[in-house]
């Protein structure tokens, strides 16, 4: 492919075109398009498994990091949540159209808003499968055409889920441009989707800062997204212990590469000798690594894989088995933490006290703030909106996982009966 400008344009303005039709297309249509595509992922996970080999395989030959791999990985649990995911979607109320807050003015006309599609949506994901049938999912049920572009190292697993979503798409009467799937792995074409105002409304970056940082820098198209998944748990005083134990090792363990993943553990200090000796023992069983204040430090003498805390830990996303550690004196100093060091993504509070909780959920200045929960809650499946195409933590237009909702916006319409404005 030797002019990659032409080929973006090309796929800008068929993305336009589609986009028309989408916007107009009915509830019914979106609909059997999402069963279709849910339908040929089920059916045809032996040929998208080959294709996931493949990319694995370049992956590890390239040395790519554990992190990574575990993005990149489609298991059969993972192939039928995208299956699932669909359905999901297909469930959800249908927001385009949707009219709200109809209220009459003293002149007799009604004011209110309807719920639009955005038009084209351009994705731009590395090693994530997933993303391509989450966002041709959700940009498909909000009326949207949407161009994707996955990195390199998941290509040939890409390009075989794009095959089943175009069949879908053309199955159920729809445009098949509505997703296009970029079929180069050059980064110029990251710089002409970026940059394509004429054809491209918003730009979802989901990927490693370095991605993120690029497009802060050369994008000119609006962007929805967020650049660390710096998640704290803070274990308060008045916390249920067991259950402290529990949120706070799957928060770090369920998986670590994800932006939802706990990266700092604080721990009111008149409790950390009870806490941490038994937490310490259940992140051994994972080799996690733990980087303490002083007086964790300690606490934890004897922990095999302990170091000490740095500045540097308390704003540091790992995406690996490490967690840093600090101790706080109460609510106060954990609210003064996390809005000093947090990326505004998600913190979790473990308390019985429900005027702490309230406190907590009031005062943290992130996208997703919970009571007794894990932070790897912080999803689009796990919320109800079906699946996410991506997360936000910016506070326009769309914070926290991005569903439906996030991928419209409001018109105003006006009812009259004729009236002129005096």
């Amino acid at each position: 492919m030797t002019n990659i400008e032409q080929y973006m344009n090309e796929v800008g303005q068929r993305a336009r075109q589609a986009s028309r039709a989408m916007a107009k297309a009915d509830t019914a249509l979106k609909n059997r398009a999402l069963t279709l595509i849910a339908a040929a992922i089920r059916r045809d996970a032996d040929i998208l498994r080959a294709a996931n080999q493949k990319d694995l395989a370049a992956a590890r030959a390239n040395g790519l990091s554990d992190a990574m791999l575990d993005r990149l990985t489609l298991s059969d649990k993972a192939i039928a949540t995208m299956a699932e995911g669909l359905e999901q979607i297909v469930a959800l109320p249908d927001p385009i159209g949707e009219i709200s807050n109809m209220k009459f003015r003293p002149t007799g006309i009604q004011v209110g808003q309807m719920r639009v599609p955005l038009g084209v949506i351009g994705i731009i994901y590395e090693a994530r499968p997933n993303v391509t049938v989450d966002a041709a999912g959700l940009c498909i049920k909000s009326g949207n055409a949407t161009i994707l572009r996955g990195g390199s190292e998941a290509i040939h697993c890409n390009q075989a889920l794009a095959v089943l979503v175009k069949q879908g798409l053309h199955e159920a009467g729809l445009p098949a441009d509505a997703v296009q799937v970029v079929e180069t792995t050059d980064r110029a074409a990251v710089g002409a989707l970026i940059t394509m105002q004429q054809y491209v409304d918003v730009i979802v970056p989901r990927g490693g800062k370095g991605l993120i940082e690029r497009l802060m820098r050369e994008a000119t198209v609006p962007m929805i997204k967020h650049l660390d998944g710096i998640c704290h748990v803070y274990i308060d005083d008045k916390a249920d212990q067991e259950q402290a134990l529990r949120i706070a090792f799957n928060a770090k363990c369920h998986r670590y590469g994800t932006c939802n993943t706990m990266e700092t553990l604080l721990v009111e200090r008149t409790i950390a000798a009870q806490v941490l000796p038994p937490l310490a023992q259940l992140y051994l069983t994972e080799k996690v690594e733990l980087r303490a204040d002083p007086e964790a430090y300690r606490i934890l003498a004897g922990y095999p894989h302990l170091a000490e805390a740095t500045e540097e830990d308390w704003s540091t996303e790992y995406l690996a088995p490490i967690l840093a550690v600090k101790l706080v004196d109460g609510l106060d100093q954990a609210i003064e933490h996390i809005n000093t060091y947090s990326s505004q993504h998600t913190d979790s509070i473990v308390t019985e006290d429900y005027s702490r909780a309230m406190r907590f959920l009031r005062e943290v200045d992130s996208a997703s703030v919970m009571v007794n929960a894990s932070t790897r809650f912080a999803d689009g499946f796990e919320y109800g909106l079906g699946a996410e195409i991506g997360i936000s933590n910016d506070k326009l237009h769309a914070r926290g996982p991005v569903g439906l909702d996030g991928l419209t916006s409001l018109k105003y319409v006006v009812l009259g009966q004729g009236q002129v404005r005096q």
